[in-house]
């Protein structure tokens, strides 16, 4: 059984194992985490999944009464250390831009996240918050990629990012990935909301390695079901080879499978593949 849950409305969505507990969608849970179980809303209900997913965490328990007053009061605490260290920000006039905040209630310890240029030196800014705070209060720098993660937001394609919906880690991604699928080398259109290249690009760039190894190139001639031809396009997604026919001009989209290349073109293409690192 699995089930998911949110701490905080619009936020990344967490998967659990339910054990004997069967909340409904809306219902309040306990959620394991470092700093001890904490309330979050449940967005999926448990239900039965034949994949074998791991070893997931293990709700708590429901939420009771107490638990939902601790859980206001940390939102209340994580408000006020917000608007506190902006303002401390803007006094001590650095470079910094506050990106979330954490509060753990059983250590009164206030975790503030945050991004800048480079590296800074926060003690004076961490001396007035704890004063501010009457508490421990920790600051961690993020990258572009976690500040992302952090705050959320909607990608090109009009979903939620990835990063703060279900990826677990960030994976290397390259421009040799965004040449390889044929995209536009425009920074606007291949970097997500971090700036960064969008994560999206590794998701199908196995799928036109394996394209690329198998198809023959532009410009081959090739055989198809419809007759000769020339190949001048491909449809990875598709998996189809776009074909200009040698008896009247006409482009015909054929599946991978049914179109033939020369078999000295086949050899060369597999003594590539062989001679590959």
């Amino acid at each position: 059984m699995i089930c998911a849950v949110v701490f905080q409305r619009q936020g990344r969505l967490y998967y659990a194992d339910p054990g004997q507990l069967s909340p409904q969608v809306g219902d309040h849970v306990l959620y394991p985490t470092d700093a001890g179980a904490e309330v979050a809303e449940v967005m999926w209900a448990p239900q039965w999944v034949s994949e074998d997913i791991g070893r997931l965490p293990a709700l708590t328990g429901m939420a009771g009464p107490g638990d939902l007053a601790a859980a206001d009061v940390s939102r209340k605490k994580r408000a006020a250390a917000r608007v506190a260290a902006k303002r401390l920000v803007r006094e001590h006039d650095l470079p910094m831009k506050v990106s979330g905040v954490d509060y753990a209630s059983d250590t009164s310890l206030t975790t503030i996240y945050f991004t800048a240029p480079h590296r800074i030196d926060f003690r004076a800014l961490v001396r007035d918050l704890a004063a501010t705070m009457n508490g421990r209060v920790e600051l961690r720098q993020l990258s572009a990629r976690d500040e992302a993660r952090l705050t959320g937001g909607i990608g090109s394609c009009g979903r939620e990012l990835c990063c703060s919906t279900f990826l677990v880690d960030f994976e290397p991604v390259s421009v040799r990935m965004a040449k390889d699928q044929d995209l536009p080398l425009n920074p606007l259109r291949i970097s997500g909301a971090c700036g960064r290249l969008m994560c999206c690009l590794k998701y199908e760039h196995p799928l036109y390695q394996d394209f690329a190894a198998e198809a023959p190139a532009v410009g081959e001639a090739v055989e198809t079901p419809e007759g000769d031809g020339t190949v001048v396009g491909h449809n990875v997604p598709g998996q189809e080879v776009v074909v200009r026919m040698a008896a009247d001009g006409r482009r015909t989209a054929c599946a991978l499978a049914s179109v033939c290349s020369s078999r000295k073109a086949y050899e060369t293409r597999s003594d590539a593949v062989t001679d590959a690192p």
